[in-house]
Order: C-alpha cells, then sequence, then structure tokens
C-alpha cells in the first residue's frame, strides 16, 4: 500500500507533464500545416540532398 501512496502522485504528475507539453506545441504552431509537411515529403530538391 505504501508503493501505491508514491506512485499514484508521481503517474499523475508525469501525465500532467504529458499534458503541459502538448499545450505548449499547440500553442507554438507545431501542428498548423499537416497537409504542407506531407507533401514536402514528396518533393524531389537536390538542395535537400547530402553532399
Amino acid at each position: 500500500m505504501n508503493i501505491f501512496m508514491m506512485l499514484a502522485p508521481m503517474s499523475v504528475f508525469l501525465g500532467l507533464i504529458g499534458v503541459g507539453a502538448f499545450w505548449w506545441t499547440l500553442r507554438h504552431g507545431q501542428y498548423d500545416d499537416p497537409a504542407g509537411d506531407s507533401a514536402r515529403i514528396l518533393l524531389d530538391d537536390p538542395e535537400d540532398r547530402p553532399l
């Protein structure tokens, strides 16, 4: 029972960190252009190739 009293608050804390990280990415525009990002992968730009 003692381990439960320690692990439960730790898991809630880690969950809040995950939600906070998701909220930060949402507010900083990480998901603004998913269609453009997926189309950009298919482009064959010679400037993107390693030398």
